[in-house]
């Protein structure tokens, strides 16, 4: 289901999340679509002798979350994304619960312009990824 907020009735303060677990689909499936096939994410033996130990979810898999709460929860449909600053703090495994969260830190009304925190954490609270987003509401 995909929300669609008004522009009005967004606030300072608002969040939404969203979560999912990280599969091995995922992960070759995402480097199917972006021609990513990184051996930390896809060689068991390769991986094994990194500092990771096994192999890891792509850093861009993890931080699309974000675009999923955008676009279906916060601020929802007619949402168009302007940009995303982020930075990857720890890696995501096979089998991770991983939630994005997004708040709402301001709004530029002349524009519909909405700036928000954005932060990826796993199933122990382990922030993995955090940034801020600017999007536009149609």
């Amino acid at each position: 289901m995909v929300i669609d907020k008004k522009y009005e009735e967004i606030k300072i303060g608002d969040t939404a999340s969203l979560s999912k677990i990280i599969t091995e689909e995922d992960i070759t499936g995402f480097a199917n679509v972006t021609g990513d096939y990184n051996p930390i994410h896809l060689d068991t033996d390769f991986a094994s002798k990194t500092m990771f130990k096994k192999r890891i979810a792509h850093g861009m898999l993890t931080s699309s979350l974000i675009s999923a709460v955008l676009g279906t929860e916060l601020p929802g449909a007619n949402t168009l994304y302007l940009s995303q600053n982020m930075k990857f703090l720890a890696p995501a495994y096979i089998g991770d619960q991983l939630t994005a969260v997004v708040e709402v830190k301001e709004k530029r009304d002349e524009k519909r312009i909405l700036i928000l925190k954005t932060i990826v954490r796993n199933q122990s609270g382990t922030e993995i990824v955090s940034g801020e987003a600017v999007v536009k509401k149609m």
